[in-house]
Formats: structure tokens, sequence, C-alpha cells
């Protein structure tokens, strides 16, 4: 699975002008899946996004996980972060998964998110969504999980 995540002090995801995800300082995940990914990758993907130390401690050095101070995790499915960029001017998304097994690993990491984190928020697979944010830093980090 791709993710790209960003610490935000706050983010939300509106669908036709409504508000349908919210958290206030956190991390947004955007997530796409690949073909070869299964819920096992899912679940590798949560656990390392809950423990990845982008949080500043008292000396003010990213050392603290997202658990570690309580923030809220924002799960957004986002199929072009497969894109390929490597031939012609039009991305390709033939390495996302297709929308079937897209939508199910989608919703088994939410699942596994909320089963280990109190404040999980979640987009709405395959809807055209606007994501606000305002990112912490920035910090943003890409991440592959296989």
């Amino acid at each position: 699975m791709i993710a790209l995540l960003q610490r935000v002090r706050e983010a939300r995801v509106e669908v036709a002008g409504q508000v349908v995800g919210r958290i206030g300082p956190g991390l947004l995940m955007l997530v796409c899946a690949e073909p070869a990914d299964t819920e096992a990758t899912a679940g590798k993907l949560v656990a390392k996004v809950l423990k990845l130390r982008v949080f500043s401690d008292a000396a003010g050095k990213m050392n603290l996980s997202l658990q570690d101070v309580a923030g809220g995790l924002l799960v957004v499915s986002q199929f072009t972060l497969a894109a390929d960029t490597a031939g012609g001017n039009r991305p390709s998304f033939s390495g996302a998964a297709p929308a079937d097994l897209g939508r199910r690993l989608y919703e088994h990491t939410l699942a596994v998110a909320r089963r280990q984190h109190p404040v999980v928020a979640s987009g709405e697979f395959g809807a055209d969504m606007q994501v606000h944010l305002v990112n912490d830093g920035p910090v943003t980090i890409p991440m592959r999980v296989a």
C-alpha cells in the first residue's frame, strides 16, 4: 500500500459540501491500495503509522508517535498515489488496485485503525472529496508498505 502522511493542526474532508470526517491535531493519511496488497498489508500500514515518531517532544525533536500524543487520524482514499508519470503527459493509474479491492482494503484499513486508535475519521471511498488541512511543520512523509 502507498500512503502519504501529513502532520496537521486540523483537517477535514467534505463531500458535496458536507463534512464527512474531521480531526484536530494529528495525521492525515492519504492511502492507495495496489493489486498485490492484502488485509495483512493494510494491518502493517496502520501499525507503522500509529507508531511513526513524527511529533515533537519537549526538546523539539520528532520523537513522539500519534499514539503518544493522542492525536487524530484522518484516512482518505486516493488512488492517484499510484500515478505513473514516466510516459507522456497524462499519468497512468494502472498501478492502483481495482476499485472493488481498493474499497475492501480501504474499509479494512479503517476498521483496523479504529480498533487500535481512539480518534479515527475518514473520507468517502470513490467520492469527489475536498480535503482541507493545516499542515504542521510542514511535515509530509511518503510511505510504501508491502
